[in-house]
């Protein structure tokens, strides 16, 4: 079985780069990849660019080309990585054509992050399962109504098409692929050289609650919203909220409707979440945690983050909570 493998020609990846893309989104699978392949050759890895030329990165940092995407005449892996802004590719639209005739090429194709634009707008994502950067989720949906977007996803794979979510989310969807390619063996080495999870638990809210919460400043919510942010504990009932505001309890859903997109309740709610992720984050016992940030009970805690997190408080502590033992040499 060894010979036939070492018989096989290399996995031909594509990572196909351009002026403003994020780096990372380039870096990631390289790193991956050329992991994979460690002294076999499982994998050769090439970065093809619109003309041949170096590009440069969101960042600054060029990039060189292994060769133009012209003469790509095929690829077992294609890559896209997303641009930094996505005006680009509306600015640049050879860059969507040159994605298209690419994939037709390739026997899959893979996005990062924002390149599921791309792959969007290149036709490959019609009537298939997707998902994008959770900020630009949104937008994914509204621009291409006839893809189904899962906003909380690290990755979705239909078909030969796979998307992922944020830059590092590139490590992910890769890591996936090698498992295909050459077994869970293989993945779970290159995983632990990276020091990454081979399954990352949970999904993309669990670094964006924060992110996603009203920054308004009108002048009924704007107090309500910081003193649930300063207290989550406290009464933060809709009648309660209402009673401090002077407003009745339908008027204030509606000022939250308006410029919040979310109910009293479940502002909260979210509010409470974000307060108990950074206890745990700090090392308190998940029932500290639950009675702290106004959730009550451990039960009412795990059902909060199973629900918004698809994860446990355990788990959640585990992944994100520094805990000093590697610099205690334990």
């Amino acid at each position: 079985m060894h010979d036939r493998l070492a018989d096989r020609p290399p996995h031909r990846v594509i990572v196909f780069a351009f002026d403003g893309v994020r780096l990372m989104d380039v870096a990631a699978p390289l790193e991956v990849f050329a992991t994979a392949s460690g002294g076999a050759r499982a994998y050769t890895v090439e970065v093809c660019t619109p003309d041949g030329r170096d590009v440069t990165t969101s960042t600054g940092l060029r990039i060189s080309a292994d060769l133009p995407s012209a003469r790509v005449d095929h690829a077992d892996t294609l890559v896209v990585p997303g641009p930094a802004d996505l005006g680009t590719l509306e600015e640049r639209p050879v860059l969507v054509e040159q994605v298209r005739l690419l994939a037709g090429r390739a026997q899959r194709v893979a996005a990062v992050c924002t390149g599921a634009f791309a792959l969007a707008a290149a036709g490959l994502l019609r009537g298939r399962r997707a998902t994008t950067h959770w900020e630009h989720a949104a937008d994914l949906a509204r621009r291409h109504p006839d893809t189904t977007v899962t906003p909380d996803a690290i990755f979705v794979q239909d078909g030969p098409i796979l998307t992922s979510a944020g830059v590092t989310a590139g490590i992910d969807v890769c890591l996936a692929l090698v498992e295909q390619d050459q077994g869970p063996e293989v993945a779970r080495r290159v995983a632990r050289d990276l020091v990454v999870f081979l399954q990352r638990p949970g999904g993309q809210s669990q670094f964006s609650v924060a992110s996603r919460t009203s920054a308004t400043g009108h002048p009924i919510l704007r107090p309500l919203l910081d003193a649930i942010a300063a207290d989550p504990a406290a009464d933060h009932s809709p009648r309660a909220l209402a009673r401090n505001a002077g407003v009745s309890p339908r008027h204030l859903s509606r000022l939250f409707r308006e410029q919040a997109d979310t109910t009293p309740a479940a502002y909260v709610e979210t509010m409470r979440l974000e307060a108990a992720r950074i206890m745990l984050e700090r090392g308190e016992s998940v029932t500290a945690t639950a009675r702290r940030s106004g959730l009550g009970s451990d039960e009412t805690l795990r059902r909060v983050f199973a629900r918004h997190l698809s994860t446990t408080p355990s788990a959640y502590a585990a992944r994100f909570r520094t805990t000093g033992t590697a610099h205690a040499g334990v």
